[in-house]
């Protein structure tokens, strides 16, 4: 233990203090050596943190750990003679765990660690090496190809589009009733994948397609990252894909033996939605398969007990009163009973699912997204003879912007289209894994490729323009990329409202499009119309268009009154006189002087004169 207070290093064991030493980096070594000649757990883990001068132990469970290849003296303690033995199976990779040729290092170890990319990178100083230099992205990024030229803040916004996109993601889908679903029609294997991508077995669930794709503009209509589509492939089936949601209800039981019953709810039942909204049910309360539904039809029919106790009637017998608490199809949607499933819950209660089917065509609004987290909202859909086109006849299927590659640093996309289009001529995959291969020299062996089929070694193109018929002035960079069409689709999210419900305690329009709500003009939007000056169009959508009161206000002492419609005059409840004004405000400020209120506050409201 040290004697001087100066220079003690406090030892940390999973974040408690077990004792101090004198030399901090020493110790951490010490430890290092003696887990590497297996004296003690691989599982354990330490960092010398020279700024605060501790040494910090975690033995604890949950650590995200990565294993390196140790470098001592400035070699690689992985050996060619390990390396041969490995490829033929004498050994494994836990073999060279517990031979202290590799070891694992969690977050905190990491920041004393010197690691190099590859064995020739490595010098004195350098304290491990990369088992592959793919390893410092994680698995969800090498599924991806070519990120290692990417923008390193494009990652998470590719990853956020692989999890939004539509695809096969699972086979025995129609067995399935889950919640929402998307199926692509035609999902395609990428033409250029991965190490991770093969590994993982990704090719067995993709959730993409190859697309020719020209960088050009288009009249205007691709601004920003709005893309063109060619009406033809989308003809083809081109981003079609099938939207399943799932309606689900069940026969419940309530105290007292009463319970619900699924059947065609009775003219007499409260809430009754009239005999239209029922046209669409079988004898037992639900609908067919195969039958086309709209917005508002019911699904399933199902009577429920009033929610309080009956009302007795003159002649002391309880009348059976039943409300209506069907199941319909959400507002803004439709399409075709796919399936229906009757099961039990383990209450022994009958439960029914209903999985509707819409299909779902690419149109204005839809968003696609590469791997390279290149987005874009369709703009427009484009009769092929209007596209540009090839001399051999090709028409992209996807016009995209060129002006998005270099401001968002998205080289990947560009050697995608390159590396594509050469796999796609020779009918083999393309490896993409990131760092297998230098920039350059892909781009040599697809030019090498393109050259051997007559394109030009950069992807250009001479085009024509599908309206005019006349050549461009400017080759344009053309090839094949593997696009993602990510859920967010217009037909599931437009709605349309003139007059509709209000929320009972603040008398403002709801808000959601399934339960028929208003869009929403928020604090940007309003500030938008005050920095314009436009203030009656203000007041149109703040308080007519929304929660306009008319309110009674005592001119003497400033509370709320009401209008005694008996006498005819407003009264104030407080100094119970008639000298009242009639006002227009926001009834959600009604609201705020009522809850005032009820803390004991007496809120006054003064008046002037115009």
């Amino acid at each position: 233990m040290a004697k001087s207070a100066d220079t003690k290093c406090y030892v940390y064991l999973d974040g408690r203090i077990i004792g101090a030493v004198k030399d901090g980096s020493a110790f951490a070594k010490e430890i290092r050596k003696n887990r590497r000649a297996g004296l003690i757990s691989g599982e354990v883990n330490v960092a010398f943190i020279r700024k605060l001068n501790e040494v910090h132990i975690n033995a604890d469970r949950g650590r995200a750990r990565k294993p390196y290849i140790i470098v001592e003296h400035g070699k690689s303690k992985l050996t060619d003679e390990l390396k041969q033995k490995l490829a033929n199976k004498e050994i494994d990779f836990n073999y060279m765990i517990r031979r202290g040729v590799i070891e694992y290092l969690d977050a905190e170890e990491e920041e004393n660690a010197l690691a190099a990319l590859e064995e020739s990178e490595i010098t004195p100083k350098t304290t491990h090496l990369e088992i592959d230099p793919a390893s410092i992205f994680g698995l969800t990024v090498n599924a991806s190809v070519f990120m290692e030229f990417n923008s390193v803040g494009r990652h998470s916004i590719a990853l956020n589009f692989s999890k939004q996109s539509q695809g096969l993601y699972a086979i025995n889908f129609n067995s399935r009733y889950d919640p929402r679903a998307f199926l692509l029609y035609y999902p395609q294997i990428p033409i250029v994948n991965s190490l991770a991508y093969r590994t993982l077995g990704l090719s067995r669930h993709p959730s993409g397609q190859n697309f020719v794709v020209a960088l050009s503009t288009y009249y205007g209509y691709n601004m920003k990252d709005a893309v063109v589509l060619n009406k033809s492939a989308v003809d083809r089936g081109l981003g079609r894909s099938i939207f399943y949601r799932t309606y689900g209800d069940e026969e419940r039981r309530y105290p007292g033996g009463q319970q619900d019953h699924l059947r065609i709810p009775p003219a007499t039942t409260d809430g009754y939605l009239g005999e239209h909204a029922y046209a669409k049910l079988s004898d037992d309360g639900i609908v067919e398969v195969g039958t086309q539904v709209d917005e508002g039809d019911v699904l399933i029919g199902k009577v429920s007990p009033p929610r309080f106790l009956e009302e007795q009637t003159s002649f002391g017998v309880g009348e059976e009163k039943s409300r209506d608490n069907s199941v319909s199809l959400r507002a803004g949607e439709e399409g075709v009973v796919d399936d229906v499933m009757l099961s039990e819950t383990t209450g022994a209660t009958k439960i029914v699912k209903v999985r509707i089917r819409s299909v779902k065509i690419p149109e204005v609004g839809d968003k696609f997204a590469s791997r390279q987290a290149q987005k874009g909202v369709v703009a427009l859909i484009l009769n092929q003879e209007d596209m540009p086109f090839s001399k051999d006849g090709i028409v992209p299927d996807l016009l995209l912007n060129p002006h998005s590659l270099p401001s968002r640093m998205t080289m990947g996309h560009m050697l995608e289209m390159l590396g594509a289009k050469a796999g796609s001529l020779q009918g083999t995959y393309i490896d993409g894994t990131p760092f297998s291969k230098r920039g350059s020299e892909r781009i040599n062996e697809y030019g090498h490729v393109l050259e051997g089929y007559g394109f030009d070694r950069f992807g250009d193109e001479e085009l024509y323009d599908g309206r005019s018929g006349r050549k461009f002035n400017a080759k344009i960079f053309t090839g094949v990329v593997y696009y993602n069409k990510l859920l967010h689709m217009v037909s599931l999210k437009l709605q349309v409202r003139s007059r509709g419900p209000v929320q009972i305690l603040t008398h403002q329009p709801t808000e959601g499009k399934p339960r028929r709500g208003g869009l929403k003009f928020g604090e940007m939007e309003r500030d938008a119309l005050v920095g314009h000056g436009a203030s009656l169009s203000l007041k149109e959508r703040m308080l007519d268009q929304s929660d306009k009161a008319e309110i009674w206000i005592c001119k003497n002492d400033g509370d709320v009154g009401y209008y005694d419609y008996i006498k005819n005059v407003p009264v104030c409840q407080l100094c119970r006189g008639n000298n009242l004004e009639r006002v227009e405000i926001s009834y959600a400020f009604k609201l705020l002087l009522d809850e005032i209120k009820s803390m004991h506050i007496l809120p006054k409201v003064l008046l002037k004169s115009e």
